[in-house]
């Protein structure tokens, strides 16, 4: 089964659990804080799943050592995913999780780059902006400097990519001029 279809039903399932004990948004801060050390720790995942480690290690070391101030349900997730053998798709797995918990709550999330960082009335006025383009109650925006854009912005909302920077610019002129002499 593709990394994609066991993420999407992993993330229904929690989707549905969060929304019965009515704590969808502590479970999204909480599944962040894994993502971002499943991530961040190149060693986790491969401990996790060495064959000669017992499946009681790993959950004991998945309760005590890494997520003592993470609820019983992300606990229980992730002892689940290493039964299963799937705790290779956390990052998927809180990835959609997230974007689901988002579309219920019409929060989209965009990242928006730029060549300095924005000012909270650019942000505010962007944020706006989105929100009624893509049809949403919120943006949540991001901003990321990135000084090789040379000017304007890109911006970023899922798998959406608006660019209107110098630099994108610059390719399309150089696509077009090697389009027309080929």
């Amino acid at each position: 089964m593709s990394e994609r279809v066991v993420a999407k039903r992993y993330a229904d399932a929690l989707f549905q659990l969060g929304n019965e004990k009515s704590n969808l948004d502590q479970l999204v801060e909480e599944f962040r804080v894994v993502r971002d050390i499943f991530q961040s720790n190149q060693e986790l995942v491969p401990f996790l799943k060495h064959p000669r480690i017992a499946v009681a290690t790993k959950k004991a070391f998945l309760e005590e050592a890494l997520f003592e101030q993470i609820s019983v349900d992300v606990i229980r997730t992730l002892k689940l995913l290493v039964d299963r053998h799937r705790i290779e798709h956390v990052p998927a797995i809180v990835d959609h999780f997230i974007d689901r918990v988002n579309e219920a709550k019409g929060i989209a999330e965009v990242t928006v780059y730029s060549v300095r960082e924005l000012t909270d009335e650019h942000k505010q006025e962007l944020e706006s902006t989105f929100a009624k383009r893509f049809n949403k109650e919120t943006i949540q925006l991001e901003n990321v400097v990135d000084p090789s854009l040379i000017g304007g912005l890109k911006i970023r909302m899922g798998n959406t990519i608006l660019d209107g920077s110098i630099s994108g610019k610059l390719r399309r002129i150089e696509r077009n001029i090697v389009t027309v002499n080929n």
